[in-house]
């Protein structure tokens, strides 16, 4: 039955195929630690992975998430350049929290992709799992833009898209894409809380003056 699972649906796929997979899981797992840390090397590492799941998730059918990575490769170049030019006087760029405002544009952003992304998965392509494509794709979406911006809010809509995904590949037979993104749900539900810690640090951090005083 784990054969089955897991190694039947690579016997259809080339030998390189699925070390690219591989390759791009290992970055993809990188990147996600390296976010955890709070580290910019999330981007560079994150770069590579997506820029290879682009092919594959083509070749997989996987035409949502192909996009999202299209997306994510953009994304990580103007994250990347973000968090290494916005910074509060000599101190790099900070955890924030969302507003009400960009509560409601994010809101905004995340539904419109999907009646974006499910009309032309619907309409325009033969994806057999338009709306949970579509539901990952418009999460993701709103997950990258809100890491690059460095809202601690990123962390849950990452959750929510790993576990749809996990479901997604498996049925999809991208397995040691499945397992990754498992590794992404721990990851990201531990990020969430390390990112949490750190913001209260910062907080205490604004309340103290430079000489010890509050």
């Amino acid at each position: 039955m784990l054969y089955d699972i897991f190694l039947k649906p690579y016997e259809s796929y080339s030998l390189l195929f699925i070390i690219l997979e591989a390759i791009a899981a290992v970055f993809g797992i990188m990147s996600v630690w390296y976010a955890r840390r709070n580290s910019i090397l999330v981007y560079p590492t994150g770069i590579i992975s997506t820029a290879m799941y682009v092919y594959i998730l083509f070749v997989g059918g996987v035409y949502g998430d192909a996009v999202i990575n299209i997306y994510y490769t953009a994304m990580s170049v103007y994250g990347w350049y973000t968090w290494a030019h916005m910074r509060c006087g000599e101190e790099k760029m900070p955890i924030t929290l969302l507003g009400k405002k960009t509560w409601a544009f994010t809101v905004g952003f995340t539904a419109g992709n999907f009646c974006l992304f499910y009309f032309i998965l619907e309409y325009l392509t033969d994806s057999i799992v338009p709306v949970l494509d579509a539901v990952t794709t418009a999460l993701a979406f709103s997950a990258m833009y809100l890491m690059a911006r460095k809202k601690l809010e990123n962390w849950a809509f990452w959750i929510v898209c790993d576990v749809i995904s996990i479901g997604l590949y498996v049925y999809k037979g991208l397995n040691v894409t499945a397992l990754q993104y498992l590794v992404f749900l721990a990851l990201a539900i531990s990020a969430h809380f390390e990112w949490k810690r750190l913001y209260r640090i910062q907080q205490t951090e604004k309340r103290v003056r430079p000489d010890g005083t509050r």
